[in-house]
């Protein structure tokens, strides 16, 4: 059956309207019509004024509700993660494992490919941030697992037979025919945890690097005489930048600069989330190592950042009011550019026919009232 979702304020391609209808049969966007123009058999669900965006997309989901991928690489693992981050209106994720053995590595990806197969709600693939990372910009990333890979660790990343292969690497730690070799097997390289030079990251995007990991953290910074990683990253008009924005990673200003710096759709939202997203436990172990969320803050006992506690909508919320960004634009920061980052925009990440129908619906007070994955909704 036909579903019309009425009394909306949408977010199309175009902007914003409150004149039309979205029409939703089999998981797809029929397409928007006038509201009086409504096929007469379509059952029609009200949203009541509320705004309807394109779901939300984070390509960088370490956790959630209780669980760290690293401890549950599981497709029950990945689906409680993605059941948690749904109440905030993530409709697509990439399970995300921080740097591990090749041994939990091989199990990850059978268990996200397994998600895939079995429709578990939300999940785009996986995100494999290391182990071919910097020890100098390890951030909390285990030493005992960061190296440079041989040729048998990289076909290891290559082995997802479905879905999206997401790829943190340092540039300095992988040569340039190694990872044009991964872009060529479909794998989508970002460059983080990096001490590299300007040099290094330039030689590193002309060999197929698409993007940048959580921009400013964990990378050699932007100075006078030494653009670093940061540099490269903002001189670059092709790359996408991933962002944290929660006020604690990353000030403020300097977000802004970024977007100052970059062409428009080429800056998104990452939550870079752990286990207390969705849950009410504050406190989990990575590495033997206690992680406790206080204020917002995921930080060891010595106060390095471990991911964070941030939700996609307060993501959101933060990009509009730390930032400065209308909430047209800060939504496709959170939809629209992720899917075009992962190779999905012509698939996801917007309400225009022929589209997926994922939905986040917002009210006035910023809260994530339903979400739509495939046509099937759900309340918050």
């Amino acid at each position: 059956m036909q579903t019309a979702l009425i009394n909306a304020r949408v977010l199309t391609p175009l902007g914003w309207r409150e004149d039309v209808a979205v029409l939703v049969t089999d998981g797809r966007i029929d397409g928007l019509v006038a509201s009086n123009t409504i096929p007469a058999n379509a059952r029609l669900h009200d949203l009541s004024g509320r705004a309807l965006l394109p779901g939300f997309i984070d390509a960088q989901v370490n956790g959630g509700g209780g669980v760290l991928l690293n401890d549950q690489p599981t497709v029950e693992g990945i689906r409680a993660i993605g059941a948690a981050h749904r109440r905030f209106g993530t409709t697509g994720f990439l399970p995300t494992l921080i740097s591990d053995s090749l041994d939990k590595m091989r199990t990850a990806i059978a268990a996200a490919a397994a998600a895939i197969e079995e429709n578990v709600p939300g999940v785009l693939g996986i995100h494999l941030e290391g182990p071919f990372l910097s020890r100098e910009r390890r951030g909390v990333h285990d030493v005992r697992f960061l190296h440079a890979p041989s040729a048998g660790d990289l076909r290891v990343t290559e082995s997802l037979a479905h879905g999206v292969t997401l790829l943190t690497l340092a540039p300095e730690c992988v040569a340039p025919d190694a990872i044009r070799e991964l872009v060529d097997h479909d794998v989508i390289i970002a460059a983080g945890h990096s001490n590299a030079d300007y040099a290094t990251v330039r030689k590193a995007l002309d060999a197929g690097i698409r993007g940048f990991t959580h921009l400013f953290n964990a990378m050699s910074p932007l100075t006078s005489r030494a653009p670093g990683m940061v540099g490269a990253a903002l001189d670059d008009p092709d790359s996408w930048c991933g962002v944290i924005v929660d006020g604690h990673h990353v000030d403020p200003a300097s977000l802004r600069v970024a977007l100052k710096a970059k062409p428009r759709g080429k800056v998104f939202l990452v939550t870079d989330a752990m286990p207390p997203v969705g849950a009410t436990n504050p406190s989990f172990t990575l590495n033997g190592e206690t992680i406790t969320a206080r204020d917002g803050i995921c930080q060891t006992a010595n106060g390095t950042l471990a991911g964070s506690a941030l939700s996609m909508i307060d993501a959101v919320r933060n990009t509009v009011e730390m930032l400065g960004v209308p909430l047209d634009e800060a939504a496709r920061m959170a939809a629209t550019y992720p899917a075009d980052f992962l190779g999905l925009g012509s698939t996801h990440g917007r309400i225009e026919a022929g589209y997926r129908a994922d939905f986040t619906v917002i009210d006035a007070a910023w809260e994530v009232s339903e979400t739509w994955i495939g046509g099937v909704p759900q309340a918050a």
